[in-house]
């Protein structure tokens, strides 16, 4: 089996990586920036569309909102942008924003913004893989045909490329995002040229002619104010995935916390750029959206009708600058498309680290710890990608349904984050005395104290106008993963309380009075003389052979040849009227433990190690299930002696043969505590 599952998963994810090699896999800054910031770079490509959205249904006349909108985003941005920046200063293990709060607000605010988190993560990748869908649809017909399909290939795609490990994959993604950067900053100044300079009259949108149908018109008051701040609420999208890069500290190169808060802050001034320069060049253009295009754009007076598509903000943005069909529009929208489907990459990159530490901290399976051939956390990116694939199908890939679920939880980590740095910097200063050092904390506390007053109100704000739009869902998962996580923490605990070695004598450090060793024998053959000389070997107080009667002729046989080669082990064979194995075994061994219950009794089972995975259906199928109920049995040691086949060593040596081949069973988990002195990466991965 091993072998049938090696080859491709060798050219799949390519060759199994050393632990001691975990210094080669880490992040310069060049390459981190599109690994853990390509979702909010990438969200320029929605965001301002969705504020533009939500304007209409008051008519264009409320679009001239929008800068102000775009403006309140940047404050935001580059609040959040600052407070971060203290975190991966304060705490730059990877906890994030989960570790901020588990220390500083205790273990139930950390598991709300955990499961916050882990939500996030998985709307990411919908999202995001969703609306790249819907964006390539528009060129590529069977894409759109087939949307749900197409989503989940991508995801599938997305997740081989990150079980290759992190530094391979961010090389990929590396490309695609900086086109993109590169492609909306020339248009950007491109247009602002054209506009400004040369007073370009003819840079018009294609839909700067039609009208825009207004849902509610003339609204004022408080229903006017609940409109901006749903607009708001929806370009606050260009925000997430921005703590992914406080999750992933221990990623970067050294000097980590300085490589990530120079990428955050990076990030940030990228992201705030274009999506205010989209801003400007849509209101510069004309643009029009609508949330019902079909009756409610018109052209010359009449509905555009259901076979109309509306492009997004961007491409009409770059159709107005560059003209519609030439290189640079076609380069942008090809590289809008594909970073879009790599934004997801964030999650890629954030959830498994959480997961990590979330299952050392014992919140969630132990085997999201684990780090696979390529040192990337196998298991927590399989987990992912199986429920970003559930929500897109659930979802039917439409990203307008997904994105109404996008945002609480990256909101409520935020505030939760910022409130607990708040009260980092409370404990520090009670026991700092050094002018400067306290200086810089009450700084740092100021800059923590506003974002967490102004990321809590957004995340109110977005409760409010969303919460009936799908927000609750979001919510519901959260509660979810909340319970969950409980649950398997109390488990890990009443388990460790269980097991945990006490301090003065008990039955389990108690040496049993005698040992009643069993040899399980259905003929005489190599691996049962294996198993007696291995029994004799181990000096029990009584020791005998046991075989079940249940063909009379091969009992005979048995006996006889027992005799005829003077075994000196007793052979008690018990009768089986009903031509069962496993129930006479079970019932004689619990008959010796109610004769003598301070005597250990240790069954011996001769197994044969097999080299191909049908003789594994051929074989030992009744020492499975014997094994399986001796387990359940109090005082019962269960002993398998191998024998090893002639076609398990053949396929051992065709194993051997290819290179750094791995014993079946093999499991990595972190770092080895010996290795090479030039090794690179010397913290625990248990932060990473």
């Amino acid at each position: 089996m091993s072998k049938l599952t090696d080859v491709p998963k060798r050219i799949l994810i390519g060759r199994a990586l050393r632990s001691d090699r975990l210094g080669e896999t880490l992040l310069p800054k060049r390459i981190a920036l599109p690994v853990f910031a390509s979702d909010p770079l990438s969200s320029v490509a929605y965001a301002p569309g969705e504020v533009l959205l939500v304007l209409s249904i008051a008519g264009v006349s409320a679009y001239h909102f929008s800068p102000w909108i775009a403006v309140a985003v940047v404050v935001l941005m580059f609040t959040v942008v600052a407070s971060y920046r203290q975190n991966v200063h304060a705490y730059p293990s990877g906890g994030g924003d989960y570790e901020v709060a588990n220390t500083n607000l205790g273990p139930k605010a950390g598991l709300t913004v955990a499961s916050a988190l882990l939500v996030d993560y998985v709307l990411t990748v919908a999202v995001s893989i969703s609306s790249g869908v819907e964006n390539l649809g528009s060129a590529i017909p069977f894409v759109v045909e087939h949307k749900v399909f197409s989503a989940i290939a991508i995801i599938l795609l997305l997740t081989i490329m990150n079980l290759r490990g992190v530094k391979e994959s961010g090389k990929l993604f590396a490309i695609p995002t900086y086109v993109f950067v590169a492609g909306v900053f020339i248009m950007i100044v491109w247009g602002a040229y054209k506009g400004i300079v040369l007073d370009d009259q003819t840079m018009k949108a294609p839909t700067a002619d039609f009208e825009i149908k207004p849902e509610h018109q003339g609204l004022a008051g408080f229903a006017l104010v609940f409109l901006l701040l749903r607009a708001f609420s929806s370009g606050c999208a260009a925000l997430t995935g921005v703590e992914a890069i406080s999750n992933g500290v221990p990623a970067f190169r050294k000097p980590k916390s300085r490589n990530a808060a120079t990428t955050l802050a990076l990030m940030g001034g990228l992201a705030v750029t274009m999506f205010c320069g989209i801003i400007g060049l849509a209101m510069a253009t004309d643009v029009k959206m609508a949330e019902q295009p079909a009756h409610d754009l018109l052209r010359d007076g009449v509905p555009v009708g259901p076979e109309y598509v509306q492009n997004p903000v961007i491409s009409q943005v770059a159709a107005a600058v560059f003209g519609d069909g030439t290189f640079f529009f076609v380069l942008l929208a090809a590289a809008t498309a594909l970073v879009l489907f790599l934004a997801a990459n964030t999650a890629y990159n954030g959830f498994p680290l959480l997961g990590s530490i979330l299952a050392q901290d014992r919140y969630l399976p132990r085997q999201l710890h684990t780090r696979g051939d390529r040192l990337a956390f196998s298991n927590g990116i399989v987990l992912l990608a199986g429920a970003a694939i559930l929500l897109v199908w659930l979802y039917g890939a439409d990203s307008t349904k997904l994105i109404q679920l996008y945002i609480v939880g990256v909101f409520v980590s935020f505030t939760l984050s910022q409130t607990g740095m708040v009260r980092h910097w409370n404990r520090h200063l009670r026991t700092e005395r050094d002018p400067a050092a306290r200086r810089r904390m009450i700084r740092a506390r100021a800059i923590n104290t506003f974002g967490a007053f102004f990321t809590g109100l957004v995340l109110v704000v977005v409760l409010a106008t969303k919460f009936t739009h799908g927000a609750w869902v979001a919510l519901l998962g959260m509660v979810i993963f909340y319970g969950t996580m409980t649950a398997i923490r109390k488990h890990y605990d009443r388990v460790a309380d269980e097991i945990a070695a006490p301090e003065g004598p008990t039955d389990d450090t108690v040496r049993p009075s005698r040992v009643h060793s069993l040899v399980l024998v259905s003929k005489v053959h190599r691996p049962t003389l294996r198993a007696l000389a291995y029994a004799q070997l181990m000096r029990s107080d009584k020791l005998e052979a046991l075989s079940i009667n249940v063909d009379p002729a091969e009992t005979k046989a048995l006996k006889a040849e027992w005799e005829r080669r003077g075994i000196n082990v007793p052979l008690k064979i018990l009768d089986s009227p009903y031509r069962e194995i496993t129930r006479p075994v079970i019932d004689y061994v619990k008959s010796l433990r109610r004769e003598s219950p301070r005597d250990a009794v240790s069954v011996i089972i001769p197994e044969y190690v097999v080299g191909h995975w049908y003789e594994h259906l051929l074989h030992n199928q009744s020492a499975l299930r014997l094994k399986g109920r001796l387990l359940f049995t109090p005082g019962v040691m269960v002993t398998s002696v191998p024998y090893q086949l002639r076609s398990s060593e053949l396929a051992k040596k065709r194993a051997k043969k290819r290179q750094e081949w791995n014993a079946p069973g093999s499991v990595r988990r972190g770092m080895f505590d010996e290795r090479p002195k030039e090794a690179t990466a010397k913290e625990p991965t248990a932060k990473g």
